[in-house]
């Protein structure tokens, strides 16, 4: 049996120094694509001041992210991070595909409550609009993590709720 596990990043988790905070062990091994799924925001995070990232059932997307290899012993941390416990996310197995066309089953975390799907032309709603803040950790992590120059572009075109206060890594 494994040591690790394969996590799928979309969210904070892209940036190294944030997935460091409460798993140290994490070790970036390269990026992958989630097909036939979309990014969408819903649940007010309090540790971010604005709606969290998840990622939806969608035929014609696809989600981009980093893969980190984390020790085992990490787990039950990563766990605690994405509120599984208080029902806010649910750990699925993803089928990632690496920039080589192989495909690799990685852990990673969608919201329990999901958002319904946005009419054409729609927008994304105040309620579940992310912070700035948020989606500015979401960017660095893009570009730190080497992610499709035209998927950070869709990042930083994601309507936000203009908070950019403090962060408190210890609320949910």
């Amino acid at each position: 049996m494994s040591s690790t596990f394969l996590y799928f990043a979309y969210g904070s988790n892209l940036l190294m120094k944030r997935i460091h905070i409460n798993n140290p062990s994490a070790s970036r091994i390269g990026i992958g694509k989630l097909k036939h799924y979309r990014l969408d925001f819903n649940y007010k995070s309090k540790r971010w001041g604005g709606a969290a990232a998840t990622i939806v059932p969608d035929s014609g997307s696809c989600v981009w992210g980093a893969m980190w290899e984390i020790h085992n012993d990490n787990m039950s941390s990563l766990d605690r991070q994405e509120g599984v416990s208080q029902g806010v996310y649910e750990v699925v197995t993803a089928s990632v595909e690496r920039p080589d066309g192989a495909t690799v089953q990685c852990r990673t975390y969608q919201l329990v409550d999901q958002p319904p799907a946005l009419s054409e032309g729609e927008s994304l709603p105040p309620h579940r609009q992310p912070s700035k803040v948020y989606m500015d950790t979401i960017v660095a992590g893009a570009e730190e993590s080497g992610l499709p120059a035209y998927y950070i572009e869709q990042l930083r075109n994601i309507p936000n709720n203009g908070y950019s206060g403090p962060v408190d890594h210890h609320a949910d």
